[in-house]
């Protein structure tokens, strides 16, 4: 298996010649990514599920019973996303949609950072922090009032909202995952970002892109599971790393256009 070396300019020469501008090229991105821009992670130290019980605060029961405590917690996740904003590596992966039309992000993260970066084929694996739902009528919306009057907040026929993300114990939207599963099968270069690799189904997605011919680049500030068959690892900030290799890209793509 091809590993890179500690120098990054090798690494990233080696991985730009993997890239034509034809290549398929699918993202999965995890909590890591954000967490560069000030959104705290959900596992791990400093992250949410050790100020908030998820048992508690993310659950569909704990919506139904304590929907007050359940939005406590997404109205203050809400309000940190609004007084931030995407970094250096959701900017960089918007830079390769400029130059790759068969082009895929797909994430695990509520934030909407990559859409606000400026890229336009995203998946949402677990939903939007901004969109509310209608427990009664079942429609959803954009609503960016931050924070809300009144927890939880009603939709205008007086039934309660709900945050329209995916809790513990509920599915994901089938025809997402089917749509992702799909991009993963027929990516030829898999990117993933910022990702534990230790939620599932999230995690299928770079090993059905490996089954099926992919390369699997790696972008984590430390090994993971995903490092064992990574065909190469790049660790340490994503902010930092990732646009360094746009920009060996980009400067590939475009003296080839030049000729």
């Amino acid at each position: 298996m091809t590993k890179v070396t500690d120098d990054l300019q090798k690494q990233f020469d080696a991985i730009a010649e993997q890239f034509t501008l034809e290549s398929s090229i699918v993202f999965l991105t995890g909590a890591g990514i954000s967490s560069e821009s000030g959104i705290p992670t959900f596992r791990g130290k400093g992250g949410l599920w050790e100020k908030y019980d998820p048992a508690e605060y993310a659950t569909a029961e704990a919506l139904r019973l304590r929907p007050e405590k359940v939005w406590e917690m997404h109205d203050e996740l809400r309000q940190t996303i609004a007084n931030q904003k995407p970094n250096q590596a959701h900017l960089a992966i918007a830079e390769l949609e400029n130059i790759f039309k068969n082009f895929t992000v797909i994430t695990q993260n509520v934030d909407n950072y990559h859409q606000d970066a400026g890229s336009s084929n995203v998946l949402e694996l677990h939903g939007n922090a901004w969109r509310v739902k209608c427990t009664a009528e079942g429609h959803s919306w954009v609503d960016k009032t931050v924070p809300f009057n009144e927890l939880p907040p009603k939709c205008s026929c007086g039934a309660p909202l709900r945050p329209d993300v995916v809790f513990f114990n509920e599915p994901l939207d089938p025809e997402v995952l089917d749509l992702a599963f799909s991009m993963a099968s027929n990516a030829e270069i898999m990117f993933v970002v910022g990702t534990s690799f230790i939620v599932y189904p999230a995690a299928y997605v770079p090993v059905i892109a490996k089954q099926n011919g992919a390369i699997v680049l790696e972008f984590n500030l430390e090994p993971t599971a995903l490092s064992s068959f990574a065909d190469y690892s790049i660790f340490g900030a994503a902010g930092k790393t990732l646009p360094k290799l746009v920009e060996k890209l980009k400067a590939k793509f475009k003296s080839k256009k030049n000729k």
